[in-house]
Formats: C-alpha cells, structure tokens, sequence
C-alpha cells in the first residue's frame, strides 16, 4: 500500500473528506477550521493559495500581536489541509512555515522599534539558527535565535544604555512572539542556543559574539552554524556577523575531531533515550536511533569536514545539502536519494503527530488509542499500519549513520581495521610508557637507535612539545604514534625519520587536528611515514602546514589534475572578488595542496615523473594566470588601460618545456604589445612602457612574496632583454630586434624552450609563430669563423667553472648529466632549424628522426628527467644513504636496484657526454680524469 504520507494529490472534489478527517482526529485543527469559516471554504473548494494569501492579511488592523496570532492560526489551518491532501510537499510546507517565522520576527522588530524609538530597527539583528535557519521549519516548532546588537548603532531613550536597549528589544520581542493569549500564540522562542545560556544575556554585543566563536565555541556550536542565517532586524549587522564568523564554521582543515564530538553527542542522545531506540510505541522520531536528528548529523559532520574546502556543500537546507554531497562525489548518489527520503518521511510524521494538539512533540504516542488517532489523520487504517511503515526508514537511517561513524573511525561501528595498513598488517596501537618495554617495543619494530628515539618520545609525553601539553592533543597523539612508528619502521626509516618527525612537532603550533585526522584516516598513518622516511621537501611542507595532509583524503585534490583550466577554476574557487591579499593566501593555498599530492603521487609511484613534472607545470601556468588576471584588475582600477596594447608572460626553462620540479623557480619573460608611445586612459595616466613595467613589477611580487600562507614560486627574471640591467617589461619589437642584433648565443639557446604561458590565445598564439620564425634564422646571423656550437661550449666550460657538480648524484649538473644534454639539443635546434619545440621530449623525438641525434638519446632524456624530479623530492643536503630510499628510488627510475641504477646512470651519461663531445668539444673541468 503507498504511503499516505507521499500520495499524489487527492481530487478537489474529496477535499472536504481531507477537511473532516482533520476535524475529527486533530483538536487543534477542529477549532481551527471552526473559528476560520472562511479559509475553511476556500481549502475546501481547493483553492490552497486563496487560503495562504488571506491567512496573511488576517488581522491588519489590529495590534501585531493580534494580528500575528491570527495569522499564524489560519496558516497551520491552510498548510495542514495542503499537506495532507498532497497539495503540497514536505518542502514547500517547511519553507512556508519559515517564511512567516521571518515575517512574524520582522514585523515585530519594526514595529517595535517605530514605537519606541520612531525609527527602522538598527543595530539589532536576529540570527536563525535550527530548522528556522535551515528554512524547514516544524509544523509546531519553536524557533531558535541568537540576539545581536552592536553598542555604536543601537538607539537608546533617556538614560537607557546600549546594554540595557539590547536587553529590553529581546524581551520584549520574545514576548511578542510567544506568550499565549486568547488568540494563541506565534512562536515558541528558545534561547538557549546563545553562547552561555544559563549566565549570558539575551542579546550579544556584535565582537564578543565574534570572539567566542572564533575561540571558545564547541563543535556543537560549529555543527549548529552551518545552517545560520539573518533572519530579521538590521540585515548589514547580520551579515557583518555571519561573514566574520565563517572560517569558524567551514575550517579549510579537515576536522575529524568535530565528527569525534558529534558521535559523542549521538551516543549520549542514544543512551538518554534509550526507551526510545527500540522502535515500537513511543519512539522518539527526533532523537531516536535512526531518526531525524541522525539523519541531520549525517549531512552536518560531511558538510563539516568537506565544506571548507568546497564552498557549494555549505547548504543549511538537508536536502540541498544531501544534493550537493552527492553532486561532489562524497555521497554515491543512491545513499543521497535513500537519506532524502527518510528524512522527508520522518519529518512528515513529526508534522502529523504535532498537527494533532499543536505540541511540539516527536513522540510516537504509547497508548493505541492514541497511536490509531495519529495514523488515522495521517491517513492510515491504524496505528500498526503507520509504525510499519516507520520501521524500515528508522532502520536504514541507523544502518547509514553507524557506516558514516565507522567509516571515520568513530563510534561503536569503528573496525579493528582501522589500525591495519593497505595490506591488512597489524600496526601496534599504544606505546608502552616504560623506557625499558618501549625499547623492546620500538626494537621488534626493527629500529636500531633505540635510545634516542626512547628519549625523543619521553619528551613529547611530558611537556617538551608545546603541541602536545593539550590533554586532548597528547590522548590523540597516544592513540596513533604506535601505529606511525610502525609504518615508519615498515618503511625502512630510522633516527633521520624520527627526527624529521620531532621538527613537525616542534614547529607547529597545534598538532590537534593532525592527529585526529591520523586516528580517524588510519591510512594516512602509512602515508605520513612515507613522507618522513623518503621525502624530506614534503616533511618541511608539512611542518609549516599539518593541513596538507587534509588534501590526501579530499576527493577533489585526489583527483589529480585535469588540466589548465580545470586548475584555474580551482585556484579561483569561490574567491573572485575578494581583496588582493586573500586570493593571494588562497591561492598559495591551493597551490600548496595541489604540489603536496603530486609529491605524494610521486613518492607512491601512482604517476610517472614525467607526467608528474608536466602537472607540476600545468599548476604553476594556472596560478600565473589567476594572479595576473587578479593584478591586472585590480591595476586598471588606478591606471586603466593601453588601448590595443596587452600583457604576455613568456615561460622559459623547466616551465616552457613542461618540466618542472617540486623546487624549481619560474624563469619569467614580460613583453608587451602595443604602440610603446601610448598612454592609459585611467584616473592616473601613464605611458606603456611604464604602465606594462609597474604592472609586471606587481605580478612578480604577487607571485613571489610570502603571506601568511607561505611563499607561492621564487621568479627568475634574469633571461629578459639585458639582464638585471634592463627594462623588466619590453615590446614585443623590441624584444625581438635584441634577440636579432644584441642577444648572445645563451639567450638564444634559452629562447628554443620559450612558451607563451598567459595573454589572449590570439597573441600567445602570434608570439610563439614569431619566435619561432626568428629562431629558424639564427644560424644566419653568427660572425664568420664562429659558430653556435662554439659559442655553446664556451658558455657550458663557464657552467662547469661557475657551478660545479654539487654531488655524484647531480642529474642535472654532472657530466653528462642534463644541462649537457639540452646544450646538444638546443645547438642542433639552432644550427639545423629542426625540431624547435620547448618540449625536449618532442624535440629529440623529431632530431632522431632527423638523424642527428642517436636513439638512445630519448631514453636517456627521460632517465635523467625522472632522476632529476625524484632526487629534487627525496634528497637532503645531497644525501641518499637510506638503503629503502635508495630502492625506492631505483624503481621510480625503472630499474630493480640501487646497483642497477648506478649502472644505468653511468650508461646514460656516457652517451649524453659522447653526444656533447661530438657537437660542441671537450671541457676540461668535465672531462679531464681526476
């Protein structure tokens, strides 16, 4: 049998029966439609929206608290009759109910105000927060407010201070809006949703407010937030308010601790209600196992946890926000539908019990008598019939909050296997507090330097890391170094890892929300010791911001780049009219995110290096772009613009051939098009040249200049036209008549890998046509009795004198290492005018072709490439004498040992520095035995 409480709607012919029920099994509704004739005559010929509109005109001449009663009465009536004819839908009946709760909250404010203080209410604003917040208001519900005022704007009469003001407004809108009458009542006003509520006053000044959510607020509170809203009052104070506390509420950080403090919340709801949990007679539809209220939790703690990092999940409505869970991928989208619709079949039973007496209750009833009552308005046979039809949706509710729980490793439903790896291996839990069991311990790990690592742990139990003197800090810490010690010692690490441990504990200001997240994500426990053991530029990443770990269990960040613009959409976000300083913060946010996980990808051999250097580019591309766009804008505001005269960056080095590393620095070129005589058209009026230089100025200290957030790419300017000594930002012309009458062979050689990474596609497109077209006649140019390969080698011997091999392991720098191997492609590019792409990889592909260059120069290329991406991840100080980083090493490498990879290196370089040899010559500081 369908459900009465989702049936199509009935015939406006039958509306009258859907009227006599109400009246036979409703109290309240009976006196309703008794005492309203007239909007009972249009429910009945069904003319709903005709009973809505004159609900909302009952009473106008007389007091607001008449009239507000009155109209609160005939709209239960209207909105009862719609709903349980299926006229109307369980959101439209909510959003209705809301809607009037914030009309009734307004009108009394006004007039309010306008009979004390003969003006519009200023400095007061009402904050729903609860179903009214949310916009899904109960059919008989109280409201749940917090009062603001601000003591600068609120008006005051005679001696009455701004304190006193606040506290007289409150009281006596409360009581305007609740206090019973002959002509009932509004709302129900409950306050104790207010920070403090036993002690505090009823109204809050605007900063205190904001001070205790910034610092002292539970995660109640925070769970509470997500669905807070202005709902009347002085609407620029209630924004100011709301907008304040926002990075209170969605913390970019994933915070699991907020979901621990929720599944404590439900296991004490559970526990006081325990009479209830059983479902039968006299269940609690709110706070039982599986009513609403866990359904509400299940939404919040996911809105929690993602919603700092995704601003579209941050939804106070239920069902939107189930939408947007799925929408994101953190729902599948079946668990979505299934939640929605228990929720809407749990609170249209909570509507039918409360329509009865007009109580806000959220009981099943115990008696029969009075069960069969509620099923009967509800349009069942009997009261079994309707507990039937409950008890699958109160029971897949339960099932999918218990999965949420164990899936964050909270709550009773949390596995043994949460303290279990990939493979499934047992990972020790506890440490033990004994220095001479915890020697035993960490040496059946298999750690060698017991002693010290003994001493290291004894220090951070006892006050020795400021991180860990919180007592929650050092029980989230307890609960997860065993394991992490376990997986570090799996890993090969040793003291080195401990230590790289000790300084991110030391550095950091809190350590909280790391180890919540490692107790919650027990795989991130394996993924941290990888970082510790192998990747010391992830491990100083990390002591400046615990929260990129945040990133390895977000599914945005893991998956993976997709492109550009996919990447300039991200790095926007939801920023794109915020000030200079915030989008520069939020973007070396994101920045960072995106490079932690590529290092991670890296480090776990999920993606081929090269690839990887490719990401790491495409990354670095999109964030010049958003920040020149942003510069730009907010440039042309002062000086506007050069009509027909544009902005290009060119990108050079690792950046124009797609190949950067975790380290590299961005090699910038600026140039300009235009007539260089022209001048902005903006409030302040300069010539082109000045404009494009200040403005280029501006981009390269946005990119470059370190915020709260850290720094986002050192920038390398010195390839421009003259060096240091030159303009930083030149025409276009100008640009190339250098390249043609001034520039040395280096700069050309530089030029082969030069790509236009911002402007209009048109002029990047334009620029690339004419560097290239330039440096098909290099070749040309050279004096008489001198050629490019000369001059290359003389440059690459000033190489070798001026920047020695730093180690045996330098890919790039060592004798046939890669700075050799881009001299004999670039001479070749130049000399032959073949294969003139900044992409080594495509360049020598078309020289072998070409024949001048043998094949095994491409594997070569690639070997080095890749060596080079992993070294700049894992070396410290030039070091490699971890034998598990070794390994790991070699087999990023391609090859099955550290002996295998030393052979193969040998290989390569012989051939590079065979190949440099035969086009350009020898080089003593290279090439001489010593």
């Amino acid at each position: 049998m369908p459900s009465p409480m989702s049936q199509t709607p009935i015939a406006v012919s039958d509306m009258p029966k859907v009227i006599n029920r109400a009246h036979r099994y409703s109290p309240f509704l009976r006196r309703a439609i008794d005492n309203l004739p007239d909007i009972s005559a249009l429910l009945a010929d069904g003319d709903i929206q005709g009973a809505i509109a004159a609900s909302h005109i009952l009473g106008k001449s007389e007091s607001i608290d008449i009239a507000l009663r009155q109209q609160r009465t005939a709209l239960s009536l209207s909105l009862a009759i719609a709903d349980l004819s299926g006229h109307m839908s369980f959101s439209q009946v909510t959003q209705h109910l809301s809607d009037f709760a914030d009309g009734a909250i307004d009108q009394a404010l006004q007039d309010l105000f306008r009979r004390r203080y003969d003006c519009e209410p200023t400095g007061f604003a009402v904050i729903a927060l609860g179903k009214l917040g949310a916009r899904e208001l109960n059919y008989s519900s109280d409201i749940d407010p917090i009062f603001l005022f601000d003591p600068q704007t609120i008006p005051t009469r005679g001696r009455e201070t701004p304190v006193d003001a606040a506290q007289r407004i409150s009281r006596q809108l409360i009581a305007t809006l609740s206090e019973r009458t002959a002509y009932s009542y509004v709302f129900r006003v409950d306050m104790r949703l207010r920070p403090a509520a036993e002690v505090s006053p009823l109204a809050l000044p605007i900063s205190g407010a904001i001070s205790h959510y910034e610092s002292q607020a539970l995660a109640w509170e925070q769970a509470a937030f997500i669905r807070a809203r202005f709902s009347g009052g002085d609407a620029k104070l209630g924004a100011y308010f709301l907008d304040e506390i926002q990075p209170f509420i969605w913390r970019r950080s994933l915070d699991f601790g907020t979901i621990d403090a929720i599944a404590d919340l439900t296991r004490r709801i559970r526990e006081h209600y325990a009479e209830g949990q059983v479902f039968s007679a006299g269940y609690d539809l709110k706070r039982g196992r599986g009513g609403i209220r866990e359904v509400e939790f299940f939404v919040q703690s996911q809105q929690l946890v993602h919603g700092g990092r995704n601003p579209e999940l941050r939804q106070g409505t239920t069902l939107l926000a189930l939408s947007a869970l799925a929408d994101h991928g953190i729902l599948q989208a079946n668990t979505a539908d299934i939640m929605a619709a228990n929720y809407i079949t749990l609170r249209n039973a909570e509507h039918r019990l409360q329509m009865v007496d007009d109580r806000q209750t959220h009981s099943l009833p115990n008696q029969e008598e009075s069960l069969d009552n509620v099923a009967r308005l509800a349009g069942w046979d009997d009261g079994q019939e309707f507990l039937d039809s409950l008890a699958p949706v109160v029971q897949s509710v339960g099932e999918h909050y218990d999965q949420l729980l164990a899936n964050y490793g909270v709550g009773s439903a949390a596995s043994s296997a949460d303290n279990k790896d990939d493979s499934g291996h047992d990972m020790p839990q506890m440490l033990a507090d004994n220095d001479d069991r915890l020697t035993m311990q960490l040496a059946a790990m298999g750690f060698y330097e017991t002693g010290a690592i003994v001493r290291l742990i004894s220090r951070w139990r006892h006050g020795g890391v400021r991180a860990l003197r919180n007592p929650a800090s050092l029980r989230a810490f307890e609960n997860t170094i065993g394991s992490l010690l376990g997986h570090i010692a799996e890993n090969g690490g040793d003291l080195v890892s401990i230590n790289r441990l000790d300084g991110l504990l030391q550095k950091l200001p809190s350590v909280l929300n790391m180890f919540y997240l490692l107790e919650a994500r027990p795989n991130l426990r394996r993924k941290l010791a990888i970082v510790l053991t192998h990747a010391p530029a992830l491990a100083r990443a990390l002591s400046q911001r615990a929260d990129l770990l945040d990133a390895l269990v977000d599914n945005r960040a893991l998956g993976g780049l997709t492109g550009r613009e996919e990447i300039v959409a991200d790095l926007r976000g939801a920023v794109q009219d915020i000030a200079m300083e915030a989008l520069l913060d939020h973007v070396r946010l994101v920045v960072a995110e995106h490079r932690f996980v590529l290092g991670m990808k890296l480090i776990e051999q999920r993606r081929d290096p090269l690839l990887v250097a490719r990401d790491y580019s495409q990354l670095a591309e999109a964030a010049i772009e958003v920040i020149a766009e942003a510069v730009t804008r907010d440039f042309v505001t002062k000086y506007g613009y050069i009509e027909g005269g544009e902005l290009l960056i060119l990108g050079l080095g690792r950046l124009g051939g797609e190949a950067l590393t975790h380290a590299s620095d961005l090699d910038l070129i600026f140039l300009f098009t235009g007539d260089h005589d022209a001048v902005s058209n903006g409030p302040k009026s300069i010539g082109a040249t000045q404009y494009f230089n200040r403005l280029a100025q501006r981009i390269v200290a946005a990119l470059s200049v370190p915020t709260a957030n850290g720094a986002l790419y050192d920038v390398d300017t010195r390839l421009r036209p003259s060096g240091n000594q030159g303009l930083l930002a030149v025409s276009i012309e100008s640009f190339l008549q250098y390249q043609k009458d001034t520039a040395w062979t280096w700069e050309h050689m530089a030029l082969c890998r030069a790509r236009p990474v911002y402007g209009s596609s048109q002029s990047r497109d334009a620029l690339s046509t004419q560097i290239t077209g330039f440096l098909m006649h290099v070749g040309a140019n050279i004096d008489a009795g001198d050629s490019i390969a000369e001059r290359a080698l003389a440059m690459r011997a000033d190489i070798a004198m001026a920047k020695p091999p730093s180690s045996y392991w330098d890919a790039k720098l060592a004798k046939g290492g890669l700075v050799d191997l881009e001299f004999c492609v670039h001479v070749l590019q130049l000399t032959h005018q073949k294969g003139l792409s900044g992409n080594l990889s495509e360049a020598i592909d078309i020289l072998i072709a070409a024949r001048l260059l043998p094949e095994a120069f491409a594997d070569a290329h690639d070997f080095l490439t890749r060596l080079l991406i992993i070294l700049r991840l894992v070396e410290d100080h030039d070091k490699l004498e971890l034998a598990s980083t070794q390994a790991l090493v070699a087999k990023i490498c391609g090859e099955n040992s550290w002996i295998d990879l030393q052979k193969r290196y040998e290989q390569v370089r012989t051939i590079v520095c065979a190949e440099r040899q035969r086009l350009l010559g020898a080089i003593p500081q290279l090439d001489s035995p010593s």
